[in-house]
């Protein structure tokens, strides 16, 4: 028990600093910049889901957390947010490199998530149009009152601790599942050689814990699961960042919609990936 509690502390202190860079952010455009100047900063910059994709490679899982804070706030577009969420790679990067000889596999899963994260957020910004009413960045201080506080400083330490709190808990409780579950039955519903594999692993992805992808990396190394469904897997896997969404987006529809959307995407990747024999 002792090392579940410590294990789930340390996933969720590895999110603190990015926690608090995003809040910073978002305070600081709110106090020192227009709404109209914050919107044309994030949303009218083409590049958006380019350099979304590119930061989600780094193997760490807190710019989706930066990512899905930012998308609440209003500062980043669907498109951006998605393309951060399909390429973030986090621990599976660092199980293929404690296998020797697996630099080439490494690149290939990395050029998979950015080319599917780069079109999949261009794609999302230029036919899918948002709905409801614009966010801005004021909104996620409806009801706080840390605007009550002078500077930036404050509010940010405020929304840090009270997110990295509930961080906690979430995982907390998700390590507790699966230690009870166990991953070898989590690995009997994967299939082998299959189609309906990135149906499943893609679902597996969705878990907000590291343990997933961990697992999916094993699973293909191992043999049990194809290259498809492990890309499948490694694209829905935005890690932390889908529980800030939950939390911080008041759209809880809009929230459920993006959800959807990543695993359709992460599912229709690999099962290309599969069929092209990749």
């Amino acid at each position: 028990m002792t090392d579940i509690v410590l294990d789930a502390l340390l996933d969720a202190l590895k999110i603190l600093p990015f926690l608090f860079f995003a809040f910073l952010v978002m305070e600081a455009m709110e106090h020192y910049s227009s709404h109209r100047t914050g919107r044309w900063f994030a949303k009218g910059q083409k590049a958006g889901p380019l350099l979304g994709a590119l930061l989600g490679l780094i193997p760490q899982c807190g710019f989706s957390v930066a990512a899905a804070n930012l998308y609440a706030g209003g500062v980043i577009s669907l498109g951006t947010l998605l393309a951060v969420f399909l390429s973030t790679s986090d621990e599976a990067i660092l199980i293929f490199l404690g296998h020797p000889g697996q630099g080439a596999l490494i690149g290939k899963v990395l050029l998979a998530k950015l080319v599917i994260g780069v079109l999949a957020g261009y794609g999302v910004d230029i036919f899918v149009r948002e709905r409801g009413e614009k966010k801005e960045i004021s909104d996620l201080c409806h009801s706080c009152g840390c605007h009550d506080a002078k500077g930036i400083l404050r509010p940010a330490l405020r929304h840090t601790v009270r997110i990295f709190v509930w961080l906690f808990l979430i995982t907390l409780g998700l390590n507790l599942a699966l230690e009870l579950l166990g991953a070898e039955r989590l690995a009997v519903f994967l299939g082998r050689d299959s189609l309906v594999q990135p149906f499943f692993t893609a679902l597996l992805g969705l878990i907000p814990n590291c343990a997933a992808s961990v697992l999916l990396a094993e699973l293909y190394l191992a043999g049990g699961i194809g290259f498809g469904a492990a890309v499948a897997g490694l694209c829905s896997g935005a890690g932390l960042g889908l529980v800030v969404l939950f939390r911080m987006n008041r759209d809880k529809k809009s929230s459920l919609q993006i959800l959807l959307l990543l695993y359709g995407i992460a599912v229709l990747s690999g099962l290309v990936l599969q069929l092209g024999g990749f």
